[in-house]
C-alpha cells in the first residue's frame, strides 16, 4: 500500500495536489494541511471527497475527526497529542478509519489499544516535512516494532527514497506513506510512478 500526503510546501495547492495524485493513480490519500485556517481546511477537505469518492480513493484528514466528519472523508489521521482516538470513535462512527501515529514500540502497542485502524510508524530518517522530528527509528527501529506482530496495519513514514521501499517492506510493514517525495516534486506523476513500481 502506498499512502500520499498532500504537503504544505509544495508548489501546488492542496486540492491540485489532490487531482494529479489522483490522476497518477493514488488510491489513499492523507490531507495534511498545517498551514491553514478551519474554514479553508474545510472547504478543501469537502472538495477533495467528492473527487476521491468519485475515483473510488480512500481520503484521510490529517489532525481533525471534525473535518472528517463535515467533509464525508473516510477517515483521520491522529498525532500523539492530537484528539485521544477513543473521542475521535466515538464522534466518527465504528466504519471511519483512524491511523495514529506512533514512535515506539510502547506506543504502536498502546495505538493497537486504543482501537487505531492501522499506525503510521516512524519517521524512517530526517525529513523536511515535519517539524519537532521524533527519534529517527532506521531498520532496527522499525523492526522492534514489527516484532510485536501486531494485528493492525504498519505503515513506514519519513524521508522515504524511492530506493528504500522494498528494503523497508522486507520487514514487514503493510505499506509506506510518503508526502514531500511525491507532492514536492517537479513531476508529481512520475514520482508517484516512481514509488508505486516499487509497492507493486
Amino acid at each position: 500500500m502506498l499512502q500520499c500526503l498532500t504537503w504544505d510546501g509544495s508548489p501546488l495547492a492542496h486540492l491540485e495536489q489532490v487531482k494529479q495524485l489522483l490522476d497518477a493513480g493514488a488510491t489513499w490519500i492523507q490531507l495534511r494541511q498545517k498551514n491553514a485556517k478551519e474554514q479553508e481546511k474545510l472547504r478543501t477537505a469537502i472538495s477533495a471527497a467528492k473527487l476521491c469518492q468519485a475515483c473510488k480513493a480512500t481520503l484521510i484528514i490529517n489532525d481533525s475527526p471534525q473535518i472528517c466528519l463535515e467533509s464525508g472523508a473516510n477517515g483521520v489521521h491522529l498525532g500523539l497529542n492530537d484528539c485521544p482516538v477513543p473521542e475521535a470513535r466515538k464522534l466518527l462512527g465504528k466504519e471511519a478509519l483512524i491511523g495514529g501515529t506512533a514512535n515506539t514500540p510502547e506506543q504502536a502497542m498502546q495505538r493497537e489499544r486504543e482501537g487505531c485502524n492501522y499506525i503510521g510508524l516512524g519517521p524512517w530518517r530526517a525529513t523536511r516535512t515535519k517539524e519537532n522530528l521524533s527519534e529517527i527509528l532506521g531498520e532496527s527501529g522499525i523492526k522492534k516494532v514489527m516484532d510485536l506482530n501486531l494485528k493492525i496495519p504498519v505503515i513506514a513514514i519519513g524521508g522515504i527514497a524511492p530506493g528504500d521501499v522494498k528494503r523497508i517492506l522486507s520487514l514487514g510493514v503493510q505499506g509506506i506513506a510518503v508526502s514531500s517525495g511525491i507532492t514536492g516534486a517537479m513531476d508529481l506523476k512520475q514520482a508517484f510512478l516512481g514509488f508505486a513500481k516499487n509497492i507493486a
